[in-house]
This record gives C-alpha cells, structure tokens and sequence, in this order.
C-alpha cells in the first residue's frame, strides 16, 4: 500500500466528527480508520481550507481506480445518509477513505472484508466552505 496522502480538515468538521466516533465508542474497532483519518489530519480554518478538499457535506466525484467505476455523492453525517440519492456517511468506508482529500488524491482503503481498494477524487462540484455555506 502505497504511503497516506495529507487530509485537511476544518476545526468544526474535526470537532463533530470526534463527537460522533466518542459517541460510537461502543461500537468496538469499527470507527477506528476514521479515528485514525482524524488524527493525522492538517487542521484549518474554515476560511484557509482549499477549494478542492472533500470536507462535510461536499459533493465529490470520485473513481474507484480498483474497478475503474467513478461516482458522484456527497459525503453527510449519518443522519443525513441515503444512498438512493447519493448521500453517503463519512461512517462508511468509502466515506471515510475520500474525507479530507484534495482532487488528484489518492488512498488505498481496505474494507471490512479485507479486499483493498483505491480511491482518487477527481472533483468536487460543490463545498460548503467554498460556496460561503458551512455552518
């Protein structure tokens, strides 16, 4: 597996993400890629954070460069999730894998059933940040 690309975060997305993963605590190791995302993130103002970095509520495109498959979903909290839609939670894998990524990025991801995968933003249409909307 190839080494971790840099992520960046903005402090309120690092800080309801925390939230939420203490919350989940009980749910033994299976937040613990996102926990470890978090921690090795570069934390930024809401104002300094890229235009092409996939932050909470950002709509992405991205290519599953396992499969050669691309998607476009916007990455919620678990809440806001449904699939039908292409709403995804940073709770899933894949959610978890493209969160903080800047377009060109790469990471290698495995999932819970042991196969690996590697994702690579291609865009992001949309970010709160960007468009003067996050919260």
């Amino acid at each position: 597996m190839a080494e971790l690309p840099s992520i960046y975060l903005t402090q309120a997305d690092l800080d309801r993400l925390s939230k939420l993963v203490e919350a989940a605590g009980s749910g033994g190791r299976r937040f613990d890629k996102l926990e470890d995302e978090l921690a090795r993130a570069v934390v930024l103002p809401r104002d300094e954070i890229p235009k092409d970095v996939v932050t909470m509520n950002s709509r992405v495109v991205f290519e599953d460069e396992t499969t050669a498959e691309r998607r476009e979903v916007t990455l919620v909290y678990p809440g806001n999730a449904d699939i039908s839609v292409g709403r995804i939670s940073v709770l899933v894998p894949v959610g978890s894998a493209l969160l903080g990524l800047r377009v060109g990025q790469s990471i290698d991801w495995v999932l819970p059933n042991g196969q690996k995968r590697r994702y690579r933003v291609i865009e992001v249409p949309y970010q709160p940040e960007a468009a003067g909307e996050a919260d």
